[in-house]
């Protein structure tokens, strides 16, 4: 499929937290970077006329619709960017495909294995018609991480030992926050594990070059009854699972999803890793962290020092030693050349930017956006082995294949 004059006219599905987040790196992404195609909001869907509308006009989109369909199908539309809860993904996903649009889904893929191998398929039977489509980890832009997988391919930290990663939030501490889709399973698929866990899974994999091909896992449910939401009714209760109501108190909800998730795992390159997903690290508002030890050095990566990369080089001088603290602001920094002077730090909703563009690239050049569908799968397929190791006590549980991985 080719772009329209040039220009790539985009519909987006969802205009919440992630809807915001991708709208500023829409409108942002043309100014910033010179690429081949630009990027023309055309229509953005959401389920309220009147609040789809408030966003249409407050993120910066040409018009809007309550229905999703009516977006795939538009022959004015060339790019549908998934930004809805999980539940859906893969039915917006499989249309959008088949009416040979290109593609950009949220994280993770879809709530389900079957599902994200059904995206899988499609997007790569849809390749062949040019059709491209790519699966959102945001974080894979952020440039000290882009550049810890740079370091790490040249070989800098030798063999890779461990792999060490964690994401903490406290969002729902108080057992008295709502029962949010977030928190039921069959919106959500998961909770911190597929929300926040799914990042780490991914980060490592893309910094490191190895698969997690075995996990041992815990998980649990700390507060597993909440009060619904104020606009939520008796339908919604039992919606949400045993809805009850006291009599007193307002009516509740069965949490459905896990609170925190916990595992170890064996990497294919030989590698050892930890990872810890919590929403429940009193104090963490958004603390994702990864450490890399390997034979010949270390990479540490803290999101809440986003422009900063930890490096030990073992192969200095012992009296050199220590780690370097590396400020991720020069023009040959992955992703910052289009940026300010050296010394000049970026934020979060930068990656979003990034991710944009490597996806605009991509599209315009006919070439393969990465993370792909594929790998978005193999992702799905890690926080399923979790997801059933947890269930038998912690077994040891292989991380299945993806397609391309079955012998035929």
């Amino acid at each position: 499929m080719s772009t329209h004059h040039s220009h790539l006219r985009v519909g987006m599905v969802g205009y919440a937290f992630m809807g915001a987040a991708h709208s500023q790196a829409w409108r942002t992404v043309n100014r910033v970077y010179d690429l081949p195609a630009r990027v023309r909001m055309s229509l953005v869907c959401g389920r309220d006329t009147a609040k789809v509308a408030d966003a249409a006009d407050r993120l910066g989109w040409e018009a809007h619709t309550t229905d999703w369909r009516r977006l795939v199908e538009s022959d004015e539309i060339d790019v549908v960017d998934i930004c809805t809860p999980g539940d859906s993904h893969a039915e917006i996903a499989l249309a959008a495909l088949a009416a040979g649009k290109h593609v950009l889904c949220e994280k993770p893929l879809a709530n389900t294995v079957a599902e994200a191998r059904a995206m899988a398929a499609a997007a790569a039977t849809a390749r062949a018609s040019g059709v491209r489509s790519m699966c959102g980890f945001n974080y894979r832009r952020v440039p000290a991480v882009a550049m810890m997988r740079r370091l790490i391919a040249e070989g800098r930290l030798g063999t890779i030992r461990h792999v060490r990663a964690a994401y903490l939030q406290d969002w729902i501490v108080d057992p008295q926050f709502p029962l949010v889709w977030r928190l039921q399973r069959d919106r959500a698929g998961s909770g911190a594990l597929g929300d926040i866990g799914a990042h780490i899974i991914d980060l490592t994999q893309f910094v490191t070059g190895q698969r997690i091909t075995g996990v041992s896992a815990v998980t649990e449910t700390f507060v597993k009854e909440r009060p619904l939401p104020a606009e939520s009714s008796g339908l919604a209760a039992q919606a949400a699972g045993n809805g009850a109501v006291d009599g007193h108190g307002p009516a509740t909800g069965t949490v459905t999803v896990d609170d925190a998730a916990v595992f170890v795992a064996r990497l294919d390159g030989g590698a050892l890793a930890t990872y810890e997903a919590s929403r429940f690290a009193t104090g963490r508002k958004n603390a994702l962290r990864v450490e890399i030890n390997g034979s010949l050095g270390t990479l540490a990566f803290d999101l809440e020092r986003l422009n900063e990369l930890e490096f030990y080089d073992a192969t200095r001088p012992a009296a050199e030693q220590g780690f370097t603290r590396i400020l991720m602001t020069e023009e040959d920094h992955p992703y910052m050349s289009a940026w300010w002077p050296p010394g000049h730090i970026i934020g979060y909703e930068h990656s979003f930017t990034h991710q944009m563009r490597d996806f605009v690239e991509a599209v315009a050049t006919g070439a393969d956006p990465a993370p792909s569908f594929t790998d978005g799968l193999q992702v799905q397929l890690v926080l399923d082995a979790v997801t059933r190791s947890a269930e038998l006590d912690s077994t040891w549980t292989d991380v299945e294949p993806t397609l391309e991985a079955v012998p035929a």
